[in-house]
């Protein structure tokens, strides 16, 4: 990537970040909902707590997916939001004692550190279902016919075949769930899989949110899945790498867990420079994807390519 696309890129993810923090406070506001009794405040702390900072690349996904179809940006945010509540409420159970075990989340505390288990626990159910609650309203989209649509997306993209069922994945392959707790030799497309799950199923859900709400056509939506596709599984690897390289004040979370704990990784499966050789490919086929779309493609092909350079 260039170092002028580079920051147009950037830019606009600041910009989507600063879009998507504004959102996120008046939603989290302490004014209560038409059906709400109470807000509590401490629930509400570390909810805001949660969903505090963060790169916003769903978010960003959402917006820019919308974008080709000429839906502006004010009416693809409730959904881009709602995206980042599911994604903010993933951080905070996967980090739990009984899941990843963190004490670190983009350089803070965890939520269960910072505040406690139980009220991390609610916080992230709270999450969850604030994002059904922001999907099902008139003003996400004033045809109840998109909404549901929206929300039986994010349904399946977070919960048993997707996000929450790649997660269980995760474990059964560190091999939580026998007597020695022996890792699992998972072959490379198990673990494409397990990671299209995980990771991969939220951001496909994102870009095709944004075919939703723009009323793509067949064509156009498959590019979009499959240049989603290929940026989720780019995205793990680069993770991955990032925890197999970098350092923790970098970072701003632990590094070295995934070869600690034994997890599933096409780094651990093809090392490091067959790691860096597939995530090429797949930044090479995610930009394939969306050259039906021409120039209004552009973020999200600065998006892709972002990936192979991050350190963080």
């Amino acid at each position: 990537m260039s170092d002028t696309h580079e920051q147009d890129f950037l830019r606009r993810l600041d910009a989507v970040s600063a879009a998507t923090e504004t959102a996120l406070r008046s939603l989290l506001s302490n004014e209560t909902e038409p059906g709400e009794i109470l807000r509590p405040a401490r629930l509400l702390e570390a909810m805001r707590y949660a969903a505090r900072g963060g790169k916003r690349l769903r978010p960003f996904l959402v917006i820019e997916s919308a974008a080709l179809f000429e839906v502006p940006e004010k009416q693809s945010l409730s959904a881009a939001a709602a995206l980042e509540c599911i994604h903010g409420y993933s951080l905070v159970h996967d980090d739990l004692p009984a899941m990843d075990d963190d004490d670190l989340r983009r350089g803070q505390p965890t939520v269960h550190r910072a505040f406690d288990e139980a009220t991390a626990i609610l916080a992230g159910d709270s999450l969850l279902t604030l994002a059904f609650d922001i999907l099902a309203r008139e003003t996400t989209h004033p045809d109840p016919a998109i909404r549901t649509a929206l929300v039986l997306l994010l349904a399946r993209a977070s919960g048993l075949g997707g996000m929450a069922g790649g997660q269980m994945l995760d474990l059964e392959a560190e091999g939580r769930f026998v007597p020695d707790r022996r890792p699992l030799a998972l072959q490379a497309k198990e673990i494409e899989r397990l990671q299209a799950m995980k990771t991969g199923a939220l951001l496909s859900a994102a870009c095709e949110a944004g075919a939703i709400l723009g009323g793509a056509k067949e064509a156009e939506r498959r590019a979009l899945l499959d240049y989603a596709k290929n940026f989720g599984l780019a995205f793990q690897i680069s993770d991955d790498l990032i925890d197999a390289e970098g350092d923790t004040k970098t970072v701003g979370k632990r590094t070295g867990k995934d070869a600690e704990h034994g997890k599933a990784t096409l780094v651990g499966e093809l090392g490091i420079a067959g790691a860096k050789k597939r995530l090429s490919d797949l930044v090479a086929k995610a930009e394939g994807a969306l050259l039906p779309f021409g120039g209004k493609a552009a973020m999200l092909a600065s998006a892709v390519r972002f990936l192979a350079t991050r350190d963080r």
